[in-house]
């Protein structure tokens, strides 16, 4: 009984959709229905799953399809949360009408977890010079001390 379940299809609805027009973008409460897995779990930036390989990818190429969208990389599927004894997630996506405004409105984060935006290393040691800079100044001055001294 446990391998018929296994082998069920995975299913996707939609709920609570509306076109944000100030946004440029469409959005709604996704439901993923897996019967016979417990949950679509992250593993760093990625979603991942057994059952599902690259779970973000699979529903991003899904949701194009049913929604007609041309590039895969306007739609954002996020806060996944799996309901008690699994078989069901639901989570927030969003479809941007183009890339620029998912890269105008999206927040950073986001746009670097769907791989749109490169994260910025800065050294341990120069954050606490810039803060220990910032330490010796007071009121206004104090953005442009965290600015490197020029000679």
């Amino acid at each position: 009984m446990a391998d018929s379940k296994a082998t069920a299809a995975v299913t996707l609805r939609t709920r609570k959709f509306m076109t944000n027009r100030l946004l440029s973008r469409k959005q709604f409460v996704l439901e993923v229905i897996h019967p016979g897995h417990t949950n679509v779990s992250k593993v760093g930036d990625l979603v991942l799953s057994s059952f599902l390989g690259d779970v973000r990818r699979d529903l991003d190429e899904r949701l194009a399809k049913l929604y007609e969208v041309k590039d895969s990389n306007c739609i954002f599927v996020f806060k996944f949360r799996t309901l008690f004894g699994g078989g069901k997630s639901t989570g927030f996506g969003l479809i941007y009408d183009n890339l620029e405004a998912a890269k105008k409105f999206e927040p950073k984060y986001r746009l670097i977890r769907n791989g749109l935006a490169t994260k910025v290393e800065k050294s341990r040691k120069q954050m606490k010079e810039r803060k220990n800079r910032a330490k010796k100044i007071r009121g206004v001055k104090k953005t442009k001390a965290g600015d490197a001294k020029k000679k």
